[in-house]
């Protein structure tokens, strides 16, 4: 017997399961879509997997769901998702990730990333590792970073990308502090090379990459990029794939990332240097 109602419509047990959902979960994004996209594709197979019939924009309102920030459409990597009052414990349990970053030495493009124009080549080959090495000191703690102008970051209510790809001028952002907790190089095979980077909120790893190839007196720019935590949250332990996209996978996950947050949460948010913005890094543009 259907014991709710959902926006005038009686609900089926699967329906009023999904429903009573509530709390933090992480899914697998893969390269390509945006993590709205990501999001919407949730919904649906949620949606119809419980037999809710939704009718356009109303399925925003039907299932109380959100992410808990950002990811480059050309990333993949861990996105966290809460759901019923899971949503409102998004900004104050992910502070900091991690990320598995691949940067090309000798090219700079207009996006900072595999994706946007060349505007630049340069040569690399006196590049040794230790160079490398010895450059990362500089960009790990508290340091200043310039914002890419192909952000989320936004001007009069429009994201700057958006105003780029317009071919409207855009003045970058003025530098503002980020924190950079642990920067390590896994691996060097000129022109590429292989970081691990954990960051605090506001982080860009693109602007990283172009970063440290300036002060190696050359340019760089990022080619892949993984989010392998945020959060509590990780890649290999929580993520769940598109194929358990499934209301009882998601009620298994919910119990057992439970252990993952506090007893207590608290519904202060967490300060950060940047308010206004999600505790998480943004590389969405």
């Amino acid at each position: 017997m259907a014991a709710r109602e959902a926006g005038g419509v009686v609900l089926g047990k699967s329906a009023e399961k999904l429903f009573s959902l509530s709390g933090l979960f992480a899914v697998y994004k893969p390269k390509g879509p945006t993590s709205a996209g990501v999001l919407n594709l949730l919904k649906e197979k949620l949606l119809a997997e419980a037999g809710v019939q939704t009718n356009g924009n109303k399925r925003n309102q039907v299932l109380k769901i959100g992410h808990g920030g950002t990811l480059d459409s050309a990333a993949a990597g861990v996105l966290v998702v809460g759901i019923g009052k899971g949503t409102k414990m998004l900004r104050t349990m992910l502070a900091g990730s991690k990320y598995t970053a691949i940067g090309l030495l000798g090219k700079a493009t207009d996006t900072l990333d595999a994706t946007g124009k060349v505007t630049e080549e340069k040569p690399y080959d006196q590049i040794t590792k230790g160079d490398l090495e010895n450059v990362l000191q500089k960009f790990t703690g508290d340091i200043m970073q310039v914002p890419p102008l192909y952000s989320a970051l936004k001007k009069d209510g429009e994201r700057l990308s958006t105003l780029m790809k317009r071919g409207e001028a855009v003045e970058a952002k003025p530098a503002r502090p980020v924190r950079v907790y642990s920067l390590s190089l896994q691996q060097f095979q000129p022109p590429l090379f292989t970081l691990d980077v954990e960051c605090g909120g506001g982080f860009y790893v693109r602007s990283l990459v172009s970063d440290i190839g300036k002060e190696l007196s050359t340019c760089a720019t990022m080619q892949e990029l993984t989010r392998t935590k945020q959060g509590p949250f990780t890649l290999e332990e929580h993520a769940l794939y598109e194929d358990k996209w499934t209301i009882d996978e998601i009620a298994r996950s919910l119990e057992h990332c439970t252990s993952l947050l506090p007893d207590e949460p608290s519904h202060k948010k967490l300060k950060t240097e940047h308010p206004g913005e999600t505790a998480v890094s943004c590389e969405d543009k």
